[in-house]
């Protein structure tokens, strides 16, 4: 792969990353909290692998962008946006199982299938929490 070809992959994953930072709210889906960790991560890792190529020919431009992009993650997002995350699902996960605590006694079919319901989400959730903690500790 050529250096321009690199640079502009690099420049088109950047851009998917800043607009899924950009897009990041409170009531995120946990698809949608996955993909930011995913393209965090990704990205990431291609700064590692461009930083150890790195030499005499590649453009000042790249350089530039790698710098720029190390900045958004970890002053936009590993400061501000992933506590942020952390914290909304930690906050979900105990009004869900709340929830579920609170629904004692006689149960009709519809309540059944709705605590059915809450239950999944806990679990994917509680498994999304778990998934942002593991990258929490690679912050440390």
């Amino acid at each position: 792969m050529s250096s321009d070809e690199i640079s502009s992959m690099f420049d088109i994953e950047t851009q998917k990353l800043q607009n899924l930072i950009s897009n990041v709210s409170e009531n995120m889906e946990i698809s949608q909290i996955v993909e930011v960790y995913y393209q965090v991560m990704n990205v990431s890792s291609m700064i590692s692998m461009l930083k150890q190529q790195l030499d005499s020919q590649n453009p000042n431009a790249l350089l530039e962008q790698i710098g720029k992009t190390e900045k958004l993650i970890s002053e936009k997002f590993n400061t501000d946006i992933h506590p942020k995350i952390l914290q909304t699902l930690s906050n979900s996960i105990q009004e869900t199982t709340k929830s579920l605590q609170s629904n004692s006694g006689e149960k009709t079919k519809e309540q059944i299938k709705n605590e059915s319901k809450l239950f999944e989400e806990l679990r994917k959730k509680m498994s999304t929490k778990e998934f942002v903690e593991q990258y929490d500790k690679g912050l440390t």
